[in-house]
């Protein structure tokens, strides 16, 4: 498009004489059209192109899948020893089961089968992201996922999730979570699928007490701390995560998660109490001395002994509040300027959008001169909180960012809901490594790089009081304080729909 053309665009539904600047007393270039994924974007993505890079070690990088990816669908060595070993001992599953969940027991085992199996998911506002979230965790068969969205369904949504289909009649002014409830029952006749059609707001805290994970998306900043704030009152894990195009992000608060890991011996023996980073201690090691057998011959021989170790590790995580605004990076990047160089700016990014939103009072992105000029000075200020170098965030990225704003481009939202899913998976089986404690995605270079935010001081469980009525002075660094208690800061519950 020709930049002396068209000085006037739509964005979202409102008009933008200019785009961002490159201060914020300076206003150049415009920004295209952008609605609901059907806008004018940069062609990113070519024919052939690996959506993710290959992770590095060391670097921060969490591996994504591609867009089609369902991890619990994978095969895995071993997949003979597990399926023996299910049908042994059951683990609390069906023979029906086992063989449902054949493949994925091949992953991860009975045990962490049988926790999945026994969870209670909460997901609220199902758009495109939850969709994917939504798609993985019922066909890994949870025991039963509640979609909560007071919202009804729009012609853009119908467009943007696989939930929703034309065929189905007109969905529009629908309910969301009731028309998405009935494709996703399809998926697994096994997994409990609820609809609850209230506002979130509506809800007190206590109503997450009946849940096992809550999944917040694409909700205003203040939602998801008010969440975040219920989640620890109740000690439930949580996460909360949006797209924006081609940028995205995924945090998680387990508040303290126990996870176990097997793995060979190394040279040197894992020692117990061994603190690995600020967040993450070694608590118990078991090691055990497994026989191999040779698969190459016939006589199936055995050519010896291998130790292995079973480790136990404890992760300690901030609140959303912490996390999303005052949480900087730490030593390992701030005294590495490699290292701060490719932090993406899209982190300097989300942050000033979501202080724009708190400002602006509810979930309103920027839309007009004054707002690009408030967003790049925030952006700029967040940027520098974070010891960023200036020349990271440069006006094309900001550009970038704003015309993404409004819109869910599925390869994306297949990638952060995937990776989402996953973590859910492992969080509830207790295996492997979980997110800690910030994901943010960048489609310009293709990287979803794990940043973990946290405060200066106390984490875990310490930073919240495990009591409903403590005093806003209790709850400061989770929701901000201002001299209320919980109960005040949310409405009562109502009656269920």
């Amino acid at each position: 498009m020709d930049p002396q053309q068209n000085q006037h665009f739509h964005v979202n539904g409102n008009v933008l004489d200019s785009v961002v600047p490159d201060t914020a007393q300076q206003l150049n270039g415009q920004i295209p059209q952008v609605a609901n994924g059907n806008g004018i974007l940069d062609p990113v993505m070519q024919p052939g192109q690996p959506f993710i890079q290959d992770p590095a070690t060391g670097a921060g990088m969490l591996p994504v899948p591609g867009a089609g990816f369902f991890m619990p669908l994978m095969m895995a060595n071993g997949a003979q020893q597990q399926q023996q070993e299910g049908a042994a001992n059951g683990g609390g599953i069906s023979a029906d089961d086992l063989a449902l969940y054949d493949r994925q027991i091949r992953l991860w085992g009975v045990a962490a089968q049988a926790k999945i199996q026994s969870a209670n998911i909460l997901l609220i506002t199902i758009k495109a992201l939850a969709s994917e979230v939504a798609k993985n965790l019922v066909l890994a068969g949870v025991g039963s996922i509640t979609i909560l969205d007071d919202s009804a369904v729009t012609e853009a949504d119908v467009g943007a999730q696989f939930f929703l289909s034309e065929a189905d009649g007109n969905l529009v002014g629908q309910n969301r979570a009731q028309a998405a409830s009935r494709a996703m029952q399809e998926l697994n006749p096994r997994v409990r699928v609820h609809v609850d059609a209230g506002g979130i707001k509506s809800k007190g805290p206590s109503y997450f007490s009946g849940f096992d994970v809550v999944i917040a998306t694409d909700l205003d900043p203040d939602s998801f701390n008010l969440i975040n704030t219920a989640t620890r009152l109740n000690g439930k894990p949580f996460y909360a995560a949006s797209s924006h195009g081609l940028y995205g992000f995924i945090f998680s608060d387990l508040i303290e998660h126990e996870f176990v890991i097997e793995r060979d011996v190394g040279n040197v023996p894992t020692q117990v109490g061994k603190r690995e980073s600020r967040t993450r201690t070694v608590i118990d090691v078991k090691t055990s001395t497994s026989t191999s057998t040779s698969t190459s011959g016939r006589d199936g021989h055995k050519f010896g002994k291998t130790p292995t170790e079973t480790v136990t590790k404890r992760e300690l995580y901030s609140t959303w509040f912490l996390a999303s605004d005052v949480a900087v990076l730490p030593e390992e990047y701030t005294r590495s300027r490699r290292r701060l160089r490719a932090v993406s700016p899209a982190l300097s990014c989300l942050r000033a959008l979501w202080e724009f939103m708190q400002l602006e009072g509810g979930s309103r992105v920027p839309s007009n001169r004054d707002d690009l000029k408030k967003f790049t000075q925030l952006a700029t200020q967040k940027h520098k909180a974070l010891s960023l170098p200036p020349e990271t965030l440069t006006p094309e990225f900001l550009r970038s960012f704003l015309q993404n704003l409004g819109s869910e481009l599925a390869p994306v939202t297949a990638i952060l809901g995937g990776q989402l899913a996953q973590d859910v998976i492992n969080v509830l089986g207790q295996k492997e490594q979980p997110i800690q404690n910030m994901v943010i995605f960048d489609g310009n270079s293709m990287e979803a790089l794990v940043y973990p935010l946290h405060p200066e001081g106390v984490l875990g469980a310490g930073l919240l009081t495990m009591d409903s009525s403590v005093s806003g002075a209790d709850v400061a660094g989770v929701v901000g304080g201002q001299g209320l208690s919980f109960d005040q800061m949310m409405p009562p519950p109502v009656s269920e729909v």
